[in-house]
């Protein structure tokens, strides 16, 4: 099978896991029993290597549609041929279990709705990336694959035969009829259990219901609710259930370029990420997401590195050795090699953490909860740490491998550190080391403003002495630093339009101009485009900011999806969903109807 486009893929999940599905019925990418375990299905990275889950009419003109059942993380993909039509509703049971299968279960309901249809179902796991072997057996009621430390049964109510290490089987259904298929860790000791169509259909009914109540939820009413919610709906579904931490995507290695290297493991939790997905998730309505994610947060706060810093990201369980290695027996996505586990950033040193950090305990104080004594005191020694560390150079928000710089972002942040501290301390009257700390926020922005400034380009530039322009300094005034209709900032807004700005779509910056110690081009980054629309928003430039809006609504896939990135045909590149960008869609959504006004 040819690599599939990454926009025609779906995700499915259970807040534990995640799943692609593509529009020709293929499962191509899965890990278990977390988002950050090894694949079982990994064909996304590698077709012939890295195993599928397929399940498919047997005739080859076939016309494919999938869509979500409303407001939901039910997948439905639906077969078109001219002998009738099909569906395949692919979902993991969330909340109270039905009949048995509740959380890592994968089920696969196929159903016949005009005609009849013969269909072909290949699974053929590939433990552990492909590196693990692994023995098949069957029976009666479907197949135990088993590998080293796990076994999962494919429970079946239709015969399977053997193919190669995995299985495969035929079925014809006429109108009316259905089989379900569910995937699940196989203990020892217990049989494979099919699912009657009852106890199938009641499963779906009830994450069907499950996310239809969830996401009622939303407190958003403006004018693109059916994008909001469903961005919502991504940001849940990345959520891991144990611990409240949001991984960045559920992916690892979907590259930025065809070809190129930029392939990175986006299957953890950034301490970047907070403050957009407190604001995002609060403005919404949903409290109780962005206190348990808030409470990751604060376990992270307490267990800080040597010195009294903070590190950039962790895994799901709270975990900071994030140690990268390559994949070198996987091609990579339509030959994007490297293929790369763990990610080696986690060890950089990025100043900007601690104002996106700060900025989230603040709006958490304000919108949520107040923050208690125990968290006051590890916020204050790491305001201190900030305090005495602003100055050194870092790799910064796009985590560079060329070495550390001066960057005008990361000085930004430690600037909201400094200034959401002490609002915080204000606020609630705590102790602090106020004096030192509005000395160290002065410093920053006086050095900012004159260092950071080009007067020859009329703009905020990337990092001290340079002349390249960044898309992050886009964030100025969404963070307050300046106002939205400052002479300089809306030069550099009107500078990023000019060369960073391709038909609505944002480039972070000019990787040619500005190099990052990688090889290659990348897309543009579908967050800063997000970012670009608040910022003219602010302005005051209310009909570019909703052209530029409704534009990137376009860029979405069939569902409402985003990769991190968009190539230069409009196709997805990198990690997809990617969590952050449908936080930014969703911040962009709310302030952009709110400056319309409701009547507009």
């Amino acid at each position: 099978m040819a690599y599939l486009p990454i926009e025609q893929y779906g995700v499915i999940g259970d807040m534990h896991t995640a799943a692609l599905v593509g529009l020709n019925g293929s499962i191509d990418w899965w890990c278990y029993p977390h988002f950050d375990s090894p694949s079982i299905f990994a064909a996304i990275l590698d077709d012939a290597r890295g195993g599928r889950f397929s399940i498919a009419p047997a005739r080859d003109a076939v016309r494919h549609k999938q869509f979500y059942f409303p407001d939901t993380n039910v997948l439905i993909t639906r077969f078109l041929t001219s002998e009738g039509a099909g569906e395949l509703i692919d979902f993991m049971p969330v909340g109270a279990p039905a009949a048995g299968h509740g959380h890592h279960h994968l089920i696969r309901r196929v159903s016949v709705v005009r005609g009849a249809l013969s269909f072909r179902l290949r699974c053929n796991p590939a433990f552990d990336y492909a590196r693990a072997p692994h023995q098949t057996d069957l029976s009666a009621d479907g197949a135990v694959f088993r590998a080293r430390g796990l076994a999962l049964g494919l429970a079946a109510r239709v015969p399977l035969t053997r193919d190669g290490t995995g299985v495969a089987g035929e079925f014809t259904l006429r109108e009316g009829q259905s089989v379900s298929f569910v995937l699940s860790e196989a203990k020892p000791g217990e049989h494979l259990t099919c699912l009657s169509e009852e106890e199938a259909q009641r499963a779906c009914r009830e994450t069907v219901g499950y996310w239809q109540r969830w996401i009622a939820g939303s407190r958003y009413r403006g004018r693109w609710r059916e994008m909001v919610n469903r961005s919502a709906l991504v940001l849940k579904l990345l959520t891991f259930a144990p611990t409240g931490a949001i991984v960045a995507a559920p992916t690892c290695s979907l590259p930025e370029t065809i070809g190129g290297d930029r392939n990175w493991d986006y299957r953890y939790t950034w301490i970047r990420d907070a403050a957009f997905t407190l604001y995002g998730l609060m403005r919404i309505g949903f409290a109780e997401e962005a206190s348990r994610f808030m409470d990751w947060l604060d376990a992270r706060i307490h267990e800080l590195g040597d010195g009294g810093s903070l590190r950039i990201m962790y895994s799901v369980e709270g975990e900071a050795d994030l140690a990268e290695e390559t994949l070198d027996h996987f091609e990579g996505y339509c030959g994007s090699r490297p293929v790369r586990i763990g990610n080696a950033a986690h060890r950089q040193l990025q100043m900007d953490i601690y104002g996106e950090l700060l900025d989230a305990v603040y709006l958490f104080n304000k919108y949520g909860r107040p923050i208690d004594h125990d968290l006051w005191t590890h916020v204050r020694g790491l305001l201190n740490w900030v305090t005495g560390h602003w100055q050194q150079p870092d790799e910064g928000i796009w985590e560079v491998r060329g070495g550390r710089q001066h960057l005008v972002y990361s000085r930004l942040m430690c600037w909201v550190a400094l200034d959401r501290g002490l609002r915080l301390a204000d606020r609630r009257s705590f102790p602090a080391e106020r004096d030192r700390w509005l000395r160290a926020r002065d410093a920053i922005y006086e050095e900012v403003m004159d260092k950071g400034w080009s007067p020859s380009r009329r703009a905020f530039v990337q990092a001290y002495g340079s002349e390249k322009l960044d898309a992050s300094n886009l964030l100025m005034p969404l963070v307050f630093f300046l106002s939205p209709t400052d002479p300089r900032m809306l030069a550099t807004l009107d500078a990023t339009m000019r060369e960073l700005v391709s038909d609505s779509l944002v480039h972070r910056y000019n990787v040619r101009e500005s190099p990052d110690g990688l090889a290659g081009d990348e897309g543009t980054f579908s967050m800063c485009t997000f970012w670009l629309v608040e910022a003219l928003t602010r302005a005051g430039r209310l009909g570019e900011a909703r052209m530029i809006f409704e534009k990137m609504l376009g860029y979405a896939n069939h569902l409402g999806l985003y990769s991190e990135e968009i190539g230069c045909c409009g196709e997805a590149l990198g990690n997809f969903p990617q969590a952050l960008t449908h936080l930014a869609l969703i911040s962009a959504a709310y302030n952009l109807d709110r400056a319309l006004g409701a009547g507009d």
